[in-house]
């Protein structure tokens, strides 16, 4: 993943992972693989864990400790009340500026020379 991707998802990862936790609970490595599969190929464990962290320091999941076949018990996020408006307040903020980027794009190109 180029430096470029890296910057832009951190501004939107948060965001990405409350929503794969608004279809249904997960552990953070089920969140990681939900993200590869999503397209999200480059983003480690590491990142996704250290988010986990802060969204339940912020109160936008609840967390329950489940048992584990393999280890310690997993730490399972369910998006709760104050994350659901937090995700909601995020696809607004999304389309707004996917809306204005867009415009951007299309609408501000260099004229081509004969223009």
């Amino acid at each position: 993943m180029g430096k470029q991707m890296t910057e832009m998802l951190k501004g939107t990862l948060e965001g990405i992972v409350l929503a794969i936790l608004a279809a249904q609970p997960a552990y953070g490595y089920e969140i990681t693989a939900r993200l590869r599969e999503q397209g999200f190929s480059g983003i480690v464990e590491g990142t996704v864990y250290a988010l986990l962290v802060r969204i339940e320091q912020r109160g936008l999941v609840d967390v329950a400790k489940v048992p584990s076949e393999k280890g310690p018990p997993r730490k399972v996020y369910t998006l709760n009340e104050a994350g659901g408006t937090y995700l909601d307040e995020f696809w607004t903020t999304w389309s707004f500026l996917a809306e204005r980027i867009d415009h951007l794009h299309h609408n501000n190109r260099p004229q081509e020379k004969g223009e």
